[in-house]
């Protein structure tokens, strides 16, 4: 920091003050590190615990249809009305795409029936390749055998 000495004590300092800049960007960093995980949280539902899990992928890019505790159905975070209607977006969701992977992410206390309806109206749209998302149990390993 620099003082005002001597005969420059009534001019106009001509020095940018940095502060409140600072101050201004580490508000909006601090902003934008809470606001991005709720952006990509996607549907509220507790995952069923696995001990033989892998990491789960990365669902920006994938087709996510998830199954709430009420065997509600969205597609990508978007609700869909029924099993037919999933199928229907889900097809001309992934005429154009080159790998058709779909991953369902359903609440542990869902009915089994309707994550198979669900399976159901994937292998309708053509899906064939799906995938279930679960959470790790604690102390779990990666199932790697030792």
């Amino acid at each position: 920091m620099a003082m005002n000495v001597g005969a420059d004590r009534g001019k106009v300092k001509s020095d940018i003050n940095v502060t409140p800049l600072v101050d201004v960007m580490l508000v909006l960093l601090i902003i934008i590190m809470l606001i991005a995980p709720l952006l990509q949280k996607g549907v509220d539902v507790k995952l069923p615990m696995a001990a033989n899990t892998v990491d789960k992928p990365d669902t920006q890019d994938q087709t996510v249809v998830a199954i709430d505790a009420s065997k509600n159905l969205y597609l990508n975070s978007v609700p869909v009305a029924n099993d037919a209607e999933l199928a229907s977006k889900l097809t001309d969701m992934l005429a154009d795409k080159h790998e058709k992977l779909v991953v369902i992410k359903a609440d542990e206390d869902v009915q089994y029936g309707a994550v198979m309806d669900a399976m159901d109206a994937l292998r309708q749209a053509g899906i064939e390749d799906v995938g279930l998302i679960t959470e790790r149990k604690v102390g779990a390993g990666t199932g790697g055998g030792q």
